[in-house]
């Protein structure tokens, strides 16, 4: 057998649902990564949003090798000390009063609106059961969350129904679309693979006040945008505005899956005793590492950092783009952000990715005419200098093509 590894070995072995890179990582540490030819690359990526903390955070690391050592999975027929731990202090630091733990965005959402709808159904009968969502919105890639989110469900009919969509940010749609047969209203409050569209302060607001008028519950997938990243703990907070139920992944890992919901003991109550479940959910390894990496993220001064690495990083990139004239619009709120493509540059994002890479950058997108970036939290100042030395060379390379 031949043991050698390459790219090409993804197009003989995997199913082809992804097309990754040409490049294949084999070290990170902080905002560095290299790959197998020691070629190394600014990480402006982090993993969509997932490493909030970079590669191979030294406490992150302590925390994942000591648990290694102890407990490595039990399942839910017992309870375990790290998701205790975990959960006391997501309660202590949220509005939450009650935890769910899984293993990723998806479950979580997915969770989400499978107590939605039981909490309605126990408290106003059965035919409380329409969900409303936002176009453009990403929830995961179940069967009900991609539904929810209204995308790439080409081929995969019959959907499940009781799913509305609504135009995000436009608080007419939301209150001509909540009736009393709603049981929940769900809203990224930026939107990420839509776009990196941030919510307005007043959509938020109108949809807590309309689900308080409908007795519908408000739900918030923060699984991008939470865990530090708008420079909040969590966007809600931004807002000043809580949810009933919240969704969370992605950085609270910081690179090990995991994900949760987090909810009131009102709303709680409904997912009794065999209702909903995870084999793998709250494992010890996974909630060590999380309580680890929610320690350090929400640190004022760590929060106060993405903050500032804001206003650093769209700096450089207002430079930037005064020299080529490749970006339109930036949005975002802290390290979560897209760069708008003018209409010379429309629906080349992922040109813009693959320049980048030639470069030593890894970027994403957020559609066609979106580049995004979500770099780790605590990424340095040189880094953010070497990122944008080698967007502009990437931007160079990509101007010869017009």
């Amino acid at each position: 057998m031949n043991d050698s590894i390459s790219r090409a070995t993804y197009d003989q072995v995997m199913i082809p649902n992804y097309v990754p890179a040409d490049f294949i990582p084999v070290r990170g540490l902080g905002s560095r990564v290299w790959d197998q030819e020691g070629r190394e690359y600014i990480d402006f990526a982090g993993g969509i949003a997932v490493n909030g903390l970079g590669h191979c955070h030294p406490e992150l690391v302590d925390a994942l090798t000591e648990q290694a050592g102890k407990l490595w999975h039990v399942s839910n027929v017992f309870t375990n000390e790290p998701v205790l731990r975990l959960a006391r202090r997501m309660t202590e630091l949220t509005f939450a009063e009650r935890c769910f733990f899984c293993n990723s965005g998806a479950e979580a959402n997915e969770a989400a609106f499978k107590l939605a709808r039981k909490f309605a159904s126990d408290h106003f009968g059965p035919e409380k059961n329409e969900i409303v969502a936002c176009h453009n919105a990403f929830h995961g890639r179940t069967l009900f969350t991609v539904t929810v989110g209204g995308k790439y469900t080409e081929g995969l009919a019959p959907l499940p129904g009781g799913i509305q969509h609504i135009v995000f940010n436009d608080i007419a749609s939301l209150e001509a679309a909540v009736t009393d047969r709603t049981c929940a209203v769900v809203i990224e409050p930026i939107q990420g693979e839509g776009g990196v569209m941030p919510a307005d302060p007043a959509f938020i607001q109108a949809a807590r006040d309309v689900c308080d008028r409908h007795d519908a519950l408000l739900i918030f997938d923060e699984v991008q945008c939470g865990m530090g990243r708008t420079g909040e703990l969590y966007a809600y907070m931004y807002y000043g505005v809580a949810p009933d139920i919240m969704t969370t992944a992605k950085a609270l890992g910081g690179g090990f899956p995991i994900g949760g919901i987090l909810t009131t003991e009102r709303v709680a109550a409904s997912f009794g005793p065999g209702t909903h479940g995870s084999t793998y959910g709250g494992n010890p390894l996974a909630c060590a590492v999380a309580l680890r990496a929610l320690d350090i993220i929400s640190r004022p001064e760590v929060l106060a950092g993405v903050r500032q690495r804001h206003d650093r990083l769209v700096a450089g990139l207002v430079a930037l783009n005064g020299k080529h004239g490749v970006f339109k619009a930036f949005r975002g709120r802290g390290l979560l952000l897209g760069a708008v493509l003018s209409d010379a540059y429309a629906g080349r994002a992922r040109e813009v990715v693959k320049a980048a890479e030639r470069q030593g950058l890894m970027l994403l997108v957020a559609g066609a005419d979106v580049v995004r970036m979500a770099p780790a939290l605590i990424i340095s100042e040189e880094e953010i200098a070497a990122g944008l030395s080698r967007l502009d060379a990437a931007l160079d390379d990509l101007a010869t093509t017009l």
